[in-house]
């Protein structure tokens, strides 16, 4: 299952480690050492121009994402598979 985080990014959900709230980077010393060990190694990386507002965490990057760490969660638990454009047209007809 793939996971859009905003703009054109699109991860696999198996390399997702764990998504945060971009607020709570402020909210230890851990959290603020672990973000700043990835800025400085240059692996983390901005989705989109927009503020993010979360934190997507994979082994070797971290996405700031504009999209909320509750959509993204909601998102990661929904078990939508499309497999072609037939599939996506058919989503959408039934969604109207």
């Amino acid at each position: 299952m793939f996971i859009h985080l905003g703009g054109d990014m699109v991860l696999k959900a198996e390399r997702i480690v764990a998504i945060l709230d971009h607020m709570s980077e402020k909210d230890s010393p851990e959290n603020q050492a672990f973000m700043q060990a990835n800025r400085d190694g240059k692996k983390t990386q901005k989705v989109t121009e927009d503020p993010p507002k979360s934190m997507v965490i994979t082994e070797d990057t971290v996405y700031l994402s504009p999209i909320s760490s509750y959509t993204l969660k909601r998102r990661a638990e929904e078990r939508t598979f499309i497999t072609g454009e037939a599939d996506m047209e058919e989503e959408e007809s039934t969604r109207s």
